[in-house]
């Protein structure tokens, strides 16, 4: 506990790291606070939006913090910018034009991040409309009558505006806060449902009368090392070997240096299920025809504890995590850096020899990535067939833990970062947070 609390005043006494928590804790205060208010023209004592708790509405209600079933005006959260940004990094990987603009340094970059703003606002827009149509059709009731002839356009004005605004605060955060906005942003609307979640949870379990509170005590057990496990798969690389040539500075021979080459085992991260769950969405759509196979179809998928929607969606996550992995990951290009800067991987011939057996090793260490993503994926589905409420079961697994967990870690490695520039002592009494880069610490 002493140790703990000197890490705090570690932390605080650090000007620019005192400002940049302070400026986050804000804009985060700010977002949250939007996320309760109300869409105008609706009265939310009548709203009713159970239904967008489960499926791909589910996905968008977790991320957006429960803005999505409150019809708050940041409703649709950031998920228009990461639809954005996903489809601004696929043109980047398919299409040569976008490559070489993606290169030019700061100003391709400002150039990417200016027309992913504007692909932002046609989504937003277009979803926004698509909400409004919702609304009209799952809660009519909860529309004011005076307010029905501005609605829909008025709706589609003020989303829009919430989701750039958003938007905003995670470029905000980024500049001026700490850690990645646009996760952070995610993480704390994941983390706004976590004590509603809780506590019901230990009222369902209650309510059995004795041993209830044993059983709470035990999913608390388990859901730590669920956690532990998915720190070492975020956290997880193999290590290749790499040495450097010897080098000619001035008149001196500088011996070559050994280091590491990580690949990590997990390299495309929780797009695989987000991918997976988006896919699994669309037979739901049946839902909406008159066919009864089709209604059973609709519900096999809109069931995450059902052991065929199980089956289907640990194929697709594996699937997936190859398939991304290979756009995101080129060996020939690595090959080609550790060529161009003297370096080499003992016992292999620098070029394509060398970019063959780093694709070799990263196809066999993806394997058991994907797979523990898979397993992932589906433990809220098991969760919920050994009896947790529906609400608590996501946060044993899926896209909300992983994202929590990596936005965490990436936080605690920046703190840490900070406090070692300045030769204080790490987070970490037995050393310092794997993953992290070295950092060369000096006196100020």
């Amino acid at each position: 506990m002493k140790k703990f609390i000197q890490t705090l005043k570690n932390i605080w006494s650090i000007d620019e790291l005192r400002s940049k928590i302070s400026i986050t804790l804000l804009l985060i205060l700010v977002y949250r606070f939007g996320a309760h208010v109300s869409l105008p023209g609706i009265d939310p004592n009548k709203l009713d939006l159970e239904s967008a708790k489960k499926g791909l509405l589910g996905i968008f209600d977790t991320f957006a913090g429960g803005s999505f079933t409150n019809a708050s005006i940041f409703a649709l959260g950031i998920m228009p910018y990461i639809s954005a940004s996903i489809f601004m990094q696929l043109l980047t990987i398919f299409v040569p034009q976008m490559q070489k603009i993606q290169k030019e340094g700061d100003s391709g970059r400002k150039k990417i991040n200016q027309w992913t703003r504007y692909i932002t606002a046609l989504v937003t827009m277009f979803q926004a409309a698509a909400y409004v149509a919702y609304l009209k059709n799952v809660s009519r009731d909860a529309l004011i009558e005076a307010y029905q002839p501005y609605f829909w356009l008025s709706t589609v004005i003020v989303l829009t505006a919430g989701t750039l605004f958003v938007m905003w605060l995670g470029e905000k955060i980024q500049d001026k806060g700490l850690g990645n906005g646009t996760s952070i942003i995610i993480m704390v609307g994941i983390l706004a449902r976590l004590p509603q979640s809780f506590i019901g949870e230990l009222g369902a379990k209650q309510t059995r009368g004795g041993g209830g509170l044993l059983l709470f005590l035990i999913e608390i057990a388990f859901l730590i090392v669920i956690v532990l496990g998915l720190i070492l798969l975020v956290q997880g690389v193999r290590k290749v070997p790499v040495s450097y040539a010897k080098q000619l500075v001035g008149n001196r021979a500088l011996s070559g240096a050994r280091q590491f080459l990580p690949l990590k085992v997990n390299a495309s991260g929780v797009m695989p299920i987000i991918f997976a769950q988006a896919i699994m969405f669309l037979p739901t759509l049946f839902s909406f025809t008159n066919l009864e196979s089709g209604q059973g179809i609709a519900r096999i998928f809109n069931d995450p504890s059902n052991i065929w929607y199980m089956t289907i969606y640990v194929i697709m996550v594996i699937a997936f995590t190859f398939l991304y992995t290979a756009l995101i990951f080129n060996p020939k290009q690595m090959a080609d850096s550790l060529k161009q800067s003297n370096g080499f991987i003992p016992g292999v011939k620098p070029g394509q020899p060398t970019a063959d057996y780093i694709g070799q090793v990263m196809d066999r260490i993806t394997l058991p990535g994907a797979i523990f993503l898979a397993a992932v994926g589906i433990l809220p589905g098991i969760a919920q067939q050994l009896g947790v409420t529906q609400s608590f079961a996501s946060f044993f697994g899926g896209t909300s833990l992983l994202i929590m967990v990596g936005v965490i870690l990436d936080t605690l490695q920046q703190i840490e970062t900070h406090l070692l520039m300045r030769q204080y002592d790490g987070l970490v009494a037995g050393g310092r947070i794997q993953g992290r880069q070295p950092v060369t610490t000096s006196s100020i």
